[in-house]
């Protein structure tokens, strides 16, 4: 049985799941102020939206995007970045 293009890329959105709870890529993403956490918000955001939840990816990809948002300003105004 082929795959559909849609069962190709949640398999691609798995492996991007999978190499974000990895230790060493969480490392090296630290290292370039990235947090894990958001990362895997967005790319939940970014599977419901591929499958048709609108909803949900609003939902998620609108928290990571004000989150982003929320520590960049706190940078810029001389606060701690996180």
């Amino acid at each position: 049985m082929t795959k559909t293009a849609l069962a190709e890329l949640d398999e691609v959105l798995d492996e991007l799941d999978t190499l974000l709870k990895d230790p060493d890529v969480g490392a090296q993403l630290a290292d370039k102020g990235v947090n894990i956490s958001l990362a895997m918000t967005l790319a939940e955001g970014l599977r419901a939206y591929v499958n048709g939840d609108k909803d949900k990816a609003l939902l998620e990809l609108g928290t990571a995007i004000e989150e982003i948002a929320s520590r960049m300003a706190r940078m810029r105004s001389g606060g701690i970045p996180s």
